[in-house]
């Protein structure tokens, strides 16, 4: 099968360069998925996960803050705010931000801005999503 050149950039560090077969995002239209010779293509892409698939079928995952997705016919790129390999997040860390996340939301606040924190819960679950698709992962090596 053919493959294509992916890039994955955050603004502060180069997270991923290489072949892969696949990659599925979340854009602001609904679900992508790419694959080698696809059109031409420039979209926001939403916080969630990138999910790489290699030629020899193993997958990874990369959490993404949101940021653009550019398909060129030999090279995708990914450009995001922040980017975040799946074995890199800590699931305790983004059980505990959940929380409080969650916390804020309910307590309700006069001075709170709603839609803030909910991209900030949207943005843990995303971590949260990241971080067990990469434990079934690993586990599925094993």
């Amino acid at each position: 099968m053919a493959t294509f050149k992916l890039t994955v950039v955050s603004a502060e560090q180069h997270i991923f360069n290489g072949e892969v077969k696949s990659i599925q995002a979340t854009g602001t239209e609904g679900e992508l998925g790419i694959l080698a010779g696809h059109l031409p293509l420039l979209t926001a892409i939403k916080p969630g996960i990138i999910k790489i698939t290699f030629e020899d079928d193993a997958e990874e995952v990369i959490y993404i803050s949101g940021g653009f997705l550019e398909v060129q016919p030999t090279v995708v790129t990914v450009l995001a705010d922040v980017a975040i390999r799946g074995e890199e997040l800590d699931g305790e860390r983004i059980l505990e931000a959940k929380r409080k996340a969650e916390q804020n939301i309910v307590s309700g606040a006069k001075d709170a801005n709603y839609e803030m924190l909910a991209a900030k819960l949207s943005k843990e679950l995303a971590k949260l999503r990241a971080y067990e698709l990469t434990e079934r992962l690993t586990q599925r090596k094993r």
